[in-house]
């Protein structure tokens, strides 16, 4: 550590410790089909919405009046679709299992928060062998709004007792990066989502890497203790 301030590391989960988000994309692209909607591909969906709760995005598409018992029923068969697509074929980012190892040792504390649902997370988590790793997960059940509001991660840098201002976010999708920002919190953009220009609009953005291969926490912290200017990786 750079001296005794805690930092925490808190993880989009789709899309960053795992580039599944195609997978979740073409699972919303085939339920919303049977619903006659016109015009969704899964490259509409991943620059729109991706990063949202199941609510909001079923909002945003299909009905802005939807209720919150439906839309979880939806939401469910959605997820349904998604683990029969991915089950053989999620695996850690590049680089990231070395990242984590290196980040917990330096004395990093770990969070996610996502907006995905806890089926998933447990999915997810269980299939990277990780479900013991991060010090804090919150999911859209534990606050009142989902990304691109801040709460998420408000409460995931609560539960792990660092000030926003001493947590880095890792997100691929633009509603998280807003999210972060809206948190007072620094990012470290992932474009299995988006280009890295996607991300030139956010002055919160740290550092844009294609995976973790490259990236060290220690550089990480030192740019957060500087804010430097954005840097591709």
């Amino acid at each position: 550590m750079l001296n005794d301030q805690k930092h925490a590391f808190i993880f989009d989960m789709d899309g960053v410790l795992t580039d599944n988000m195609r997978f979740h994309a073409d699972s919303w692209v085939e339920l919303f089909s049977d619903f006659g909607l016109q015009g969704l591909d899964a490259e509409r969906y991943l620059v729109e919405t991706a990063g949202m709760k199941g609510l909001d995005v079923l909002r945003y598409f299909l009905d802005p009046q939807i209720s919150e018992t439906e839309a979880e029923r939806l939401t469910e068969l959605k997820d349904f679709l998604y683990r029969v697509l991915s089950r053989h074929l999620i695996k850690p980012m590049p680089g990231l299992e070395a990242f984590l190892d290196t980040a917990g040792e330096q004395g990093v504390r770990l969070g996610i928060g996502t907006g995905a649902g806890q089926r998933n997370i447990d999915y997810v988590l269980g299939i990277l062998n990780m479900a013991n790793t991060f010090q804090a997960i919150v999911d859209p059940s534990q606050v009142r709004r989902g990304k691109p509001e801040p709460d998420i991660f408000l409460r995931a840098a609560t539960l792990l007792e660092v000030p926003p201002s001493a947590c880095i976010v890792f997100e691929d999708a633009l509603p998280g990066v807003e999210a972060a920002r809206k948190a007072g919190m620094q990012c470290v953009a992932v474009t299995t989502t988006n280009s890295a220009d996607a991300f030139s609009q956010f002055d919160n953005v740290l550092q844009v890497i294609g995976d973790f291969t490259l990236l060290c926490p220690a550089d990480l912290l030192r740019k957060l203790n500087e804010k430097q200017p954005m840097t591709l990786l």
